[in-house]
């Protein structure tokens, strides 16, 4: 076990807001041990070091006026909470199967009062899994986030209720940027006559046709693609998640995605009125930007690199 200097040196060391030096370090020592023991006693298959969960506990201490004691800064904070939090970070096995049994397995439950269709809620405690334990290329798991002040529960409760508010909001009707940057990646006046015709008379056309064809995919496909594209979860880490093989995520990806280009060629081909040759120019260039309109056309914010899509 270590001894008292090196966990309060950790303390102090880490923490990211002043605090002031402890006046009798056999004190301090024996409450953070005491802390890190009885963490690790409620989460008994869930191990991590003594000097990791002061560490990650020193990083998360709230701003607290001059002359607070260390002792006054750990006490209101829920600590096993915070210590499955830590392990969960770590994407300890044991930790994020505790997660999910008794903090995941509750939202459904919890988030009945929104009032949204089952498939709607089931897509948000998806979406809140992904964002509070998965590490993506751009981001650390949410979970990181939980800083030991008030339950854990409730806390995974307001970011899955955040989550659903922010779909809420992307599937209302909204300007046209979900679209717009296919567009503006279609040739610039004057390198093609007929493309930039189709440009500037058929915006609502193609804007319309992309949507139908999104809205013709089943909730559970739009979730799919929203992890790969929106997300940047890989196709190995979403074998992992869905507990599939890798090789049936990619199936079940292309395959969406195909749908989706199809089903708008579809709808643009019957409501287009142009020369066969010119309506294949045109989409032979949507075909190459099609990728890159994936993350806007479901209504996020994250802008994805064009390395992370799947080509068709």
């Amino acid at each position: 076990m270590a001894n008292a200097p090196e966990l309060i040196a950790t303390l102090l060391s880490h923490a990211r807001v002043p605090l002031t030096p402890p006046t009798d370090d056999a004190a301090l020592e024996s409450l953070l041990t005491r802390a890190w023991e009885a963490s690790r006693a409620q989460w008994n298959t869930v191990t991590i070091d003594a000097e990791v969960f002061v560490r990650h506990l020193a990083e998360r201490f709230p701003e607290a006026r001059p002359g607070a004691s260390i002792e006054s800064l750990i006490e209101p904070l829920s600590l096993p909470e915070l210590y499955l939090a830590c392990a969960c970070g770590q994407g300890q096995p044991a930790a994020v199967e505790a997660f999910e049994q008794h903090y995941l397995a509750k939202l459904l439950g919890m988030l009945a009062y929104l009032k949204q269709p089952s498939a709607a809620v089931d897509d948000v405690c998806q979406l809140a899994r992904v964002k509070l334990l998965v590490r993506t290329p751009d981001s650390e798991p949410r979970i990181n986030d939980y800083t030991g002040r008030g339950a854990l529960l409730s806390w995974v409760r307001v970011t899955a209720v955040r989550i659903a508010l922010k779909l809420q909001a992307a599937d209302k009707p909204s300007p046209d940027d979900d679209v717009a940057e296919v567009l503006d990646a279609l040739p610039a006046p004057g390198v093609d006559a007929e493309l930039d015709l189709i440009k500037q008379r058929h915006q609502t056309e193609l804007r319309q046709a992309l949507r139908e064809a999104f809205a013709t995919l089943a909730s559970d496909e739009r979730h799919l693609l929203r992890l790969y594209f929106v997300d940047r979860l890989s196709t190995t880490e979403l074998g992992a998640l869905l507990r599939v093989n890798q090789s049936t995520v990619s199936r079940w990806v292309k395959s969406a995605r195909q749908r989706i280009y199809e089903e708008t060629r579809r709808r643009l081909l019957a409501r287009l009125n142009l020369s066969a040759g010119g309506f294949e120019s045109f989409l032979a260039v949507l075909d190459s930007q099609f990728d890159v309109s994936m993350s806007q056309l479901f209504g996020e914010e994250e802008r994805q690199p064009d390395g992370a899509m799947m080509k068709r």
